[in-house]
Order: C-alpha cells, then structure tokens, then sequence
C-alpha cells in the first residue's frame, strides 16, 4: 500500500488522519470540498515536516458526487479511506435527499470508481448510530441495525454496497465509529465530550441536558490508529466485514463527572436540564477487539486532557463560532453529478 486516497480529508477526523499517514510513509491525496474552512490545510501546510510531506501529498477541493472528480482524485491510488459526509444526524434532518446523495449515492461513485482504478482497498466510516435505540446489553454488529434518522438510514445503506462489493481484488471493510473525542485543527464543539470540556473550562459550568441517556465515545487517537491498522491488516480478516469501534460507554452524566473530574482544579459545577435529545445507544467492540487483536491507546481522559490544554493555549478562542458546528455552518446544495455516472 502506497498511496492512499482521504475523502473529507481535512474534516474533523480527517485533519489528523492526513498528517499521521504522511508521517508514516504513505502517499495522500485528499478530496475535499472544504464545507467548514481550511484549517486543516493551513495547519498541514504549517507542520514543519510540511516540505517533505508536500512531495508526497496531492488535494482535490471538489465535491465527491462529481463522478469526473472522484475519477481524476482516484489515479495511481492503492486505498481509499472514506470519511467525507453530512454528519451528524441532526445536521443529516435537514434535507433527505441531500443527505442520500451525500451519504449513499456518492459511495456509489467511489466505489464504482475503485473497482475501475484497481484500488486494493476500501475503508468506509459508517457510524455506530444505525443501531437506533435498542435495549440489548451487547450492541454487537449481529443485531440489525434499525436506524431512526437520515444520517443513520443512509450509513446503514452505505454499509451494503461496501460489503457488496468486497472481492478478491478490492478488499472492503465497514468501522463503524462510537462518536470521536478530541482534539484536531478542524475542531468540532457540537459534540459531547468536546461541548461539556469547552464549557467547564471556559465557563466552570458543564451543563447537561436529562443526562441518562448513553453515548458511545472513542477517542480521536484511537479514531487515527485504526485506519492506520486497517491498511495494514491482512484482507482474509477484514474483507467485507463490519466492525463496531468504541470503548466507553456512558451516561451523559457519567461523561460530564469524568470530565468535572479531570478539571478538579478548576471547580466546576455540573448543571442538569430537561432533555431535549432522546437518542440512546450504547454498542459492544468485543469483535474488533478479540479477533483483530485491536488494543485501544486512548480514553475520553486522555482526549479531555488534551482538549484542554488546546482550550488554555488559545487554539479555539471563540469555541461558539459557527465554524464549529456542523449543522450552523454547513452551505451545500443538492446536486444531481451523481446520475451522470448511471447515465453513461
């Protein structure tokens, strides 16, 4: 594996997954449309490794439903990590056929895309949010999934023609992320972990809506080294597998003490409010964990921790901007590029 395509290549995960492939050897392009800035660009660009990377290292600001683009970004590519989408589900509520196109037609495109390119190896993120509510005490990929939103249904999709078009040649695989903690350039503070540690730092005051309901987190260190892992990995056992991936289950309330915990010098006071957010849902890792042997190198602790450090260095002095949130600051219109590639 030599060169590895990154679709949302400087989102959220993307940002940090980009720089720990090139430190690693790899080749990296990167497709993206840059719908919340470009600090993660501006921070690859400013890594002081940069100069050697950039030999190595080709972008494509372009929007993966435009079969054109996907092919020109597919060239020469070994693997392919898809990461790019209308996340999360609130933000997925906003348009359904948006977020079909985004979430489920464009990984048509790729994947129709690979196959013609030779591409050994295709990794996609789906979520551990298809599971919906259930009441199970092991979550594991078994069970079906039963999706209650846009963003849910259509990862759900996703997931089948991944596996559906495993093979010999094109080694496919589905992780299915709990919701990621941490740091990174592009940062997002419309998660859970990263909203309630913004706030107890910057405010002492760590509000939490109802609080019982439970939220699977992974943290972003563990996020990064498993794409790593799934590069490397034997394709007898991963191809055309799906694979939970998050290590904490918890109780809102119980992510908002461990986080009062880790900032026991700063005082803060944990403030409970109505719910205004019902989901619930918890998974089981056991898979990945038994059978690829996969050991986690990181806890929402550890991510808190740094979180905070960035928080009181400056990095993110306005943690209210709207470049930090998803569903404010998301400008994307439907597009019909994709039928373009059902049409030829």
């Amino acid at each position: 594996m030599k060169k590895v395509l990154i679709t949302g290549g400087f989102g959220y995960v993307g940002s940090r997954l980009t720089p720990h492939l090139l430190e690693e050897g790899y080749s990296v392009s990167v497709i993206d449309l840059m719908l919340y800035g470009d600090s993660g660009l501006v921070a690859l660009k400013n890594d002081p490794k940069f100069p050697e990377w950039e030999k190595r290292f080709s972008f494509f600001q372009e929007d993966i439903r435009d079969p054109k683009a996907v092919a020109e970004a597919m060239e020469g590519v070994d693997g392919v990590i898809h990461l790019a989408g209308i996340s999360n589900d609130p933000t997925g509520e906003i348009d359904e056929v948006l977020t079909r196109q985004v979430n489920y037609d464009a990984i048509g495109i790729l994947l129709a895309t690979a196959k013609k390119a030779g591409v050994s190896r295709f990794i996609n993120a789906s979520s551990s949010s298809v599971f919906g509510i259930k009441s199970e005490a092991q979550i594991s990929e078994g069970l079906e999934p039963e999706p209650i939103t846009y963003y849910s249904k259509y990862k759900m999709l996703s997931e089948w023609l991944v596996v559906a078009a495993s093979a010999p040649d094109m080694c496919t695989v589905n992780i299915r992320p709990a919701t990621v903690c941490g740091v990174s350039a592009r940062q997002r503070f419309d998660l859970t972990v990263n909203k309630l540690t913004a706030d107890g730092v910057q405010k002492g005051v760590i509000t939490v809506h109802g609080g019982q309901q439970r939220r699977p987190n992974v943290g972003m260190t563990d996020m990064v080294e498993i794409y790593s892992v799934l590069l490397k990995k034997d394709p007898a056992q991963i191809n055309g597998r799906t694979f939970n991936f998050g290590f904490e289950n918890h109780k809102v309330i119980e992510i908002a003490e461990i986080i009062r915990d880790e900032l026991k010098d700063l005082n803060v006071e944990i403030k409970v409010t109505d719910a205004f957010d019902q989901r619930d849902y918890h998974i089981s890792s056991e898979k990945i964990l038994n059978e690829l042997d996969y050991k986690p190198v990181s806890s929402i602790r550890q991510e808190v921790r740094s979180l905070r450090k960035a928080l009181e260095l400056g990095s993110y002095p306005d943690v209210e901007a709207d470049t930090y949130y998803n569903m404010r600051s998301m400008q994307l219109e439907r597009n019909a590029a994709p039928y373009e590639l059902l049409s030829c």
